[in-house]
């Protein structure tokens, strides 16, 4: 029985030593992670919506599905949406600056997980896929071509910005 319990007792004890340590790591790190992830989105908004100096976090309670985040740029310089859509590979996250007048500045892509080298031509923020999108509006961003071999992919692009505008549309009415 003792050559039982010895070998338990030692390997409980290295698990909850070896949990306890990774707690602590964890409690250090993240808020150091969070401030990093905060840094980063500062930094994309800015990038999608140029003209705006500053940014608030608008409150609206029914934001359209995809929408995770919409923010007001600084003076009449447009609106910022964080976006997530599903793609082949997983959850696409991108960020889109629209006008005061409904064309899109910018699209970036935060995260992806598609595959590498076909739906990764869709989403990699140095592809030139998005580029096609800035100036296009509700009327007329389906123009634009799917890449292919990567129809979900493309799909799931052309949702989040559809979801770009629905949102769009709901702070013009909210007039936010």
């Amino acid at each position: 029985m003792k050559d039982i319990l010895k070998p338990i007792i030692v390997l409980a004890s290295i698990c909850l030593i070896v949990t306890a340590l990774l707690a602590y790591v964890n409690t250090i790190t993240a808020p150091i992670i969070q401030a990093a992830e905060e840094q980063t989105a500062a930094q994309a908004r800015a990038e999608v919506l140029k003209e705006a100096d500053d940014f608030e976090l608008l409150k609206i309670k029914k934001l359209p599905e995809g929408v995770t985040e919409a923010y007001k740029g600084s003076g009449d310089s447009g609106y910022v949406f964080m976006m997530t859509q599903k793609g082949y590979g997983g959850d696409i996250k991108l960020i889109c600056g629209v006008r005061p007048d409904g064309s899109i500045e910018s699209i970036k892509t935060l995260s992806h997980s598609e595959t590498g080298g076909i739906g990764s031509r869709v989403v990699d923020n140095d592809s030139g896929y998005r580029e096609k999108f800035e100036g296009k509006t509700v009327n007329n961003y389906q123009d634009v071509d799917a890449v292919s071999g990567a129809t979900i992919s493309s799909t799931a692009y052309k949702k989040a910005i559809a979801s770009a505008f629905e949102a769009f549309k709901a702070v013009k009415e909210a007039k936010l």
